[in-house]
């Protein structure tokens, strides 16, 4: 992306101050009861300016560089990135939302979103280095021992380490129980008491294997890289149960080497400025995570976490191509909008009834997808700060159903959406020069990584929703259905709430029929997955398009509040009735697959 881009302030304080009202949870928080709307404001401006300024500048150049290998065996990153990441550094921005235990400011998760936006709108593939600090210092906190925590965290916390995710092997890439590398005991005492459950200490180990697809594996960013490696232990049975975790750097104590090694740089589509490296463990030293046999769930902290962050990737490309298929289609002048006439000149491209629908379509997506993106890191905060168990219980629950739908519908959209203003510019989309193209090179692989698509939909049908026997769904719909009785009371967007109201219905009868479905034949919920996910995901952009003109309406702004009424309107006249074809789709249980 070039520096074009314009940090959405504005509508981020919207979202954050009047709709969601986090000031107004802060409040009653104990750790953030200190925190103003106005404080909350200077940060978001501040990450931004940094964004605009600092970043953006360097992400054409990343694209045209890319990442290399030197003479040493370490990765060199493009020109700027070292530079831009240790003003970052420098700034304390890295521990903006980590716990103050180990250095961190302990602000909101929901101001870390923020800002997270604006730097993969800069710089998609800089931002990725930073990007699984937050899941490896949870991943740590929850289940490293005393003395890895005290010895790692407060690096990871300020950013003067980063992080890797060494899952994926040539024959393990979703399938994780196929994986290979394997660690070895260092001690067999510590062995002893880590297999029975005790020991106050990680136990040591040494690790050998080959992992594929590591983004940020080593790079010259930082003098050290903690990598998180799944594996096999001696004796560990076959399969996903016989996974464990283990915390190995690529430098010892002493500066010099720990057997990791990037054996090459796979050429990309996109993300040309993010390494992605494929890494040899030779005898490496480590350490265990958590106990023997339990590498998944510990594992899954991290994911989960790098998930949302991969959802912050579409909505911030969609972002960043909405501003730039607006300001084009304000300029540009073709054609005649109203039909023939001798008298009128070219009109503008945003005067014509295909690109206004084009642009519209653009502003739904992306305003929508920040509201439930936004609310989810606001749960976030909820589920580790709510003062009553209960609240903090549900709000994990929420998050967890909430995770593989942002993931799948935020990239799934996010492409769509820089592909959709790639059209609005015709032939100038496709060149270098408008950002474009780079855009959807970049965004192409977040449909992939941090778990498919596909497998995200699975996951939302079978372990999100069937597993709790739709009880975590309907609690969601409760929320939605409360804005939707608000806004039915409302003139200007009965219409729009009616329509929401029809998808939460189709939600609800979508649960029994999902059931029945499964108890006749096993697959049908994995043929429904998608059309599932894709359903629940309008229906909450619906609410996120009610709960906006409720905000504006009754902000005071009455150019606001009509303008976010006919937002609402266009989303539910032009884009709501996909998600009652989906619903429809996933509860279709006569459908085949050849």
């Amino acid at each position: 992306m070039s520096p074009d881009y314009t940090a959405p302030l504005q509508e981020m304080r919207f979202v954050i101050d009047e709709v969601l009202r986090a000031p107004e949870d802060w409040t009653r928080r104990p750790a953030h009861a200190d925190l103003d709307a106005a404080t909350a404001a200077a940060v978001i401006e501040e990450g931004a300016r940094f964004a605009v300024e600092v970043l953006a500048p360097t992400d054409a150049v990343g694209d045209r560089q890319g990442c290399r290998i030197d003479a040493e065996g370490r990765v060199r990153t493009p020109e700027g990135y070292a530079a831009a990441y240790a003003a970052w550094v420098e700034g304390g921005w890295p521990a903006l939302a980590a716990d103050p235990r180990w250095g961190g400011q302990g602000l909101p998760q929901l101001l870390d979103f923020a800002v997270l936006e604006t730097l993969l709108a800069a710089n998609h593939a800089w931002t990725m280095f930073g990007g699984l600090l937050h899941g490896a210092v949870a991943t740590l906190s929850a289940h490293g021992a005393a003395d890895l925590q005290r010895r790692f965290l407060p690096d990871l916390v300020s950013g003067r380490t980063l992080a890797a995710m060494a899952l994926t092997e040539p024959q393990a890439g979703s399938d994780l129980s196929q994986v290979r590398c394997k660690g070895e005991w260092l001690d067999a005492a510590q062995a002893a008491d880590a297999l029975a459950g005790a020991g106050e200490h990680a136990p040591r180990l040494r690790v050998s294997g080959s992992k594929l697809f590591i983004s940020g594996a080593d790079h010259d960013l930082t003098p050290q890289t903690l990598h998180l490696v799944l594996l096999r232990l001696p004796g560990a049975p076959a399969g996903s149960a016989g996974l464990s975790l283990a915390l190995v750097p690529t430098r010892r104590e002493d500066g010099g080497p720990n057997g990791v090694h990037v054996d090459a740089l796979e050429h990309k589509l996109g993300l040309h400025g993010s390494p992605t490296c494929a890494v040899r463990y030779e005898a490496a030293e480590g350490w265990l995570i958590g106990a023997p046999g339990r590498g998944l769930a510990a594992m899954f902290v991290m994911m989960n976490a790098a998930r949302l962050q991969v959802a912050m990737q579409g909505l911030a490309h969609l972002e960043h191509a909405t501003q730039r298929a607006w300001a084009y289609a304000a300029e540009r002048r073709q054609g005649r909008a109203g039909g023939p006439s001798a008298a009128a000149g070219p009109a503008a491209l945003a005067e014509h009834p295909a690109v206004r629908r084009m642009l519209w379509t653009l502003r739904a997506l992306t305003e929508g997808l920040r509201v439930v993106c936004y609310r989810c890191a606001q749960l976030l905060d909820e589920a580790d700060g709510a003062e009553d168990a209960a609240q903090r219980t549900q709000a994990a629950t929420r998050v967890a159903l909430l995770t593989p739908v942002l993931k799948a519908f935020a990239t799934h959209h996010g492409f769509q959406g820089v592909s959709l203003a790639m059209q609005v510019l015709g032939g100038y989309g496709y060149v270098a020069e408008y950002g474009l193209e780079q855009q959807l090179r970049d965004l192409r692989i977040a449909l992939v990584y941090e778990g498919t698509n596909e497998i995200q939909a699975i996951d939302l049908v079978q372990r999100k929703i069937l597993a709790d026997d739709g009880a975590g769904l309907r609690a969601l719909l409760v929320e939605l259905e409360t804005t939707v009785a608000q806004a039915a009371a409302r003139p200007a967007l009965a219409e729009a709430a009616a329509a929401v109201a029809a998808c939460c219905a189709d939600a609800r009868a979508a649960l029994p029929a999902l059931r029945a479905a499964r108890e006749a034949d096993p697959q049908a919920p994995l043929r429904a997955a998608d059309d599932l996910l894709q359903a629940l995901g309008w229906t909450l952009l619906g609410w996120a398009w009610l709960a906006m003109a409720l905000a504006a309406a009754d902000g005071g702004d009455a150019a606001r509040a009509q303008d976010k009424a006919t937002l609402a309107r266009y989303g539910a006249q032009w884009l709501l009735p996909q998600a009652r074809l989906h619903w429809a789709a996933a509860v279709d249980g006569g459908r085949v697959l050849p």
